[in-house]
């Protein structure tokens, strides 16, 4: 996050945290990646003649997708977690002594 917008949020709202979140985190969010294989395989290109196609396609899909599903390998480990937690602290805690230098 840009230390400005930090100084701008902080100053205006003095209890507010700022917290970077990534900008792709799907592996938080199961629906995330189910939804990122439909728009994949069953959604483009999309070039539906009418709002029935999109519905057959979507149904169809759900259909075939549950036939070869099977339960997504994560790779996220909590020593990833720790390492992840270790950098946000320490990212924190420098643009925190920036905020309160400036």
């Amino acid at each position: 996050m840009n230390p400005e917008t930090v100084r701008r949020l902080t100053q205006a709202h003095p209890r507010l945290i700022p917290v970077h979140c990534p900008v792709h985190a799907s592996w938080l969010n199961q629906i995330e990646i189910y939804f990122s294989i439909v728009q994949c395989k069953a959604l483009t290109p999309n070039d539906f003649p009418c709002l029935q196609a999109v519905a057959e396609r979507l149904e169809g899909f759900e259909r075939y997708y549950e036939s070869i599903a099977h339960p997504f390998e994560w790779k996220f480990t909590r020593a990833n977690l720790n390492t992840l937690m270790a950098r946000m602290r320490s990212r924190y805690a420098e643009t925190h002594s920036r905020t309160l230098a400036a």
